[in-house]
């Protein structure tokens, strides 16, 4: 879930943790001081009494900070940190129950004394299955993590490690390629292991920062921005959908190697192999670097293999950079990309008619989504659920075994041919719908942004699209948009964009305006085009006793001139204002929409509509 979101769903005492650790990090002069200072002069430099959207602006600002303090909340060896960041980081946990989250950590440390006792055996015996190598490796981590935190003890100091050994024993594992997970046990040979009680577990969370907690709900929330943060400290550079995605598409050989050298049992279903694989925390770039490739293989096979391996197999045309680190980077970046943004491929109601239509074909698919991302509701095919657990089309079906995606691509017509998964986003796009959804890219005539969203438009069409979209909403809003009072009105000089007839000739008149440059500044002729259809009006027996002015953005200047404005009694909308509008009541219990809301203000703030229509 978007931290955004979150923040808007949860009380001021709930976001308290939260703010003061951002207030405590802006206090010791972060590196973007000054932006952040820009974004806070209008809430009088209060974190507390800003919104939602400039609290998520300044703790994208506050990214590298906000590591940077958790990581020290690691040195902090009693905190069990490396347990729950594990669990709350995983794909589908953004959202747990407490009873849930209860029952997913006691799940952990069962899991984690069962593999202690089985790890300790394995590099204690000689019949292991463990190379040599390989405990020569464990044994090295293990000394000098025993010496890290013994030593103090000679000093009659507090047993702790400090940020220069913390640092130093981080080095010492990626040299020897060591996994989360491998590290967590060698940890856990040294620290016991006790089941902390769960409030206290939630506080703790709580109090860093990394966890919303709702009372009124027993729910826990973890922001998408702040689960990124999390997997990165963890060592994961990328999703663990990403992570899969990639594996599914090795051969059997290939994650034999994998799971040889990190101690995974090799005689499991290749499934599992891939879950372990996953959630043992492997370095995504230690893969494609060594753990692929058989001994021997030189660098430039392995940049090869990395070439041919995205162009064939994850279809991206282009890999940049000419070291094989850097191209491995550049991976990175590229699903790091893919998981930001909220483009579906397809509209909300294209993803929600994929998901009833693979429910009905494929049974079973539910129970798999729920095993795969740990979820906890009964029916979870319902896009706005998945959708707040950041799962999209893609990664439904990459779930689904090839066999049974071809079937029910024969049963919906949909082609075979080629890359399977990309026919079924096709054959599920709405474009109307896409359309809608993308009403402020129209607006901002920004096609470059359309067509990374699959939507196809000539500039020349996109002034008339964002008028057709317009009428759309306030049809939806139930507005009587009168296209015949419109066309008898207009006149070859003077084209009325749309016009609202409210019975009693009393009309409202709409304008729309697309723009490539940022704030809307041409008050004047705006001002002059509806004077002019107010006239036209007037002489055809009809009065307008209101101007709606539709725009993506305006500028302060132009804001104020229209407030200074009597005579046409003008209320601007930004096209984003008026979608959340649409959206807050597709949401709503209301059956018809209050339209005196939008006759009263200047610049119409959809915070205050929102509010109204959702009591």
């Amino acid at each position: 879930m978007k931290l955004e979101k979150i923040l808007n769903n949860i009380n001021s005492f709930e976001k308290n943790s939260f703010l003061k650790i951002i207030d405590t990090i802006i206090v010791a002069k972060p590196k973007n001081a000054k932006l952040i200072e820009n974004i806070l002069s209008d809430s009088n430099r209060d974190l507390k009494s800003a919104d939602s959207i400039n609290i998520v602006n300044v703790f994208n600002l506050l990214e590298d900070e906000f590591t940077e303090y958790i990581k020290n909340e690691f040195l902090k060896t009693t905190s069990q940190l490396d347990i729950l960041i594990d669990i709350i980081s995983k794909d589908g946990c953004c959202i747990i129950r407490q009873d849930w989250f209860s029952r997913l950590y006691e799940k952990e440390l069962l899991s984690l004394k069962s593999k202690l006792k089985s790890f300790e055996e394995e590099i204690n015996t000689d019949k292991s299955e463990i190379s040599e190598d390989r405990k020569r490796d464990y044994k090295i981590y293990l000394s000098c993590l025993k010496t890290a935190y013994f030593n103090d003890e000679s000093n009659n100091q507090e047993k702790k490690i400090t940020s220069d050994e913390h640092a130093i024993l981080l080095t010492l594992a990626n040299q020897l390629s060591l996994s989360q997970e491998e590290i967590k046990l060698i940890n856990y040979l040294i620290l016991p292991v006790k089941k902390l009680e769960i409030d206290s577990v939630i506080n703790e969370l709580k109090s860093i920062g990394v966890i919303f907690y709702s009372k009124k709900n027993n729910t826990l929330y973890i922001a998408d921005e702040v689960v990124r943060i999390l997997r990165k400290i963890r060592g994961k550079e990328v999703g663990d959908k990403f992570f899969r995605r990639v594996l599914l598409l090795f051969r059997e050989p290939q994650i034999n190697l994998i799971s040889k050298k990190h101690n995974i049992d090799r005689k499991l279903s290749l499934e599992n192999k891939i879950n372990e694989i996953i959630n043992s925390g492997i370095s995504f770039r230690q893969i494609f670097i060594e753990d692929i490739h058989k001994d021997g293989t030189t660098l430039t096979d392995k940049k090869k293999y990395l070439n041919d391996f995205c162009e064939k197999s994850l279809l991206i045309t282009s890999l940049k950079g000419s070291l094989i680190e850097e191209k491995i980077d550049n991976l990175i970046n590229y699903f790091e990309e893919i998981d930001r943004d909220d483009n579906l491929g397809m509209s909300h109601d294209g993803y929600e008619k994929m998901l009833i239509q693979i429910g009905e074909s494929i049974p079973h698919i539910n129970q798999s989504l729920k095993s795969k991302f740990e979820l906890q509701d009964e029916n979870v095919l319902r896009s706005n659920f998945l959708l707040d657990y950041n799962i999209k089309p893609r990664d439904i079906l990459e779930l689904i075994p090839e066999k049974e995606l071809e079937e029910f691509c024969k049963q919906k017509d949909i082609k075979t041919r080629g890359d399977i998964i990309s026919n079924v986003l096709d054959a599920y796009k709405d474009s109307e719908n896409l359309f809608l959804e993308n009403y402020e890219n129209i607006g901002f005539r920004n096609l470059l942004a359309l067509k990374e969203r699959g939507i196809a438009i000539k500039e020349v069409d996109l002034g008339l699209k964002f008028e057709d979209l317009t009428k759309k909403i306030l049809t939806e809003l139930g507005f009587n948009i009168d296209e015949a009072l419109r066309k008898k009105l207009n006149t070859s000089k003077e084209q009325i964009d749309i016009l609202i007839n409210l019975d009693n000739s009393d009309l409202i008149i709409v304008e729309c305006k697309t723009i490539k440059e940022s704030n809307y500044n041409k008050f004047s002729s705006v001002s002059r085009q509806l004077k002019a259809y107010d006239s036209i009006a007037k002489k055809n027996g009809h009065k307008v006793i209101k101007s709606l002015l539709i725009a993506p953005e305006f500028s302060d200047d132009f804001i104020k001139e229209c407030g200074l404005e009597y005579e046409l009694n003008l209320s601007l909308i930004t096209a984003s204002s008026l979608m959340k509008i649409l959206i807050g009541f597709r949401n709503s219990k209301l059956k018809v929409f209050p339209h005196n809301l939008l006759m009263r203000d200047v610049l119409i703030q959809e915070d205050r509509i929102l509010k109204a229509i959702g009591k």
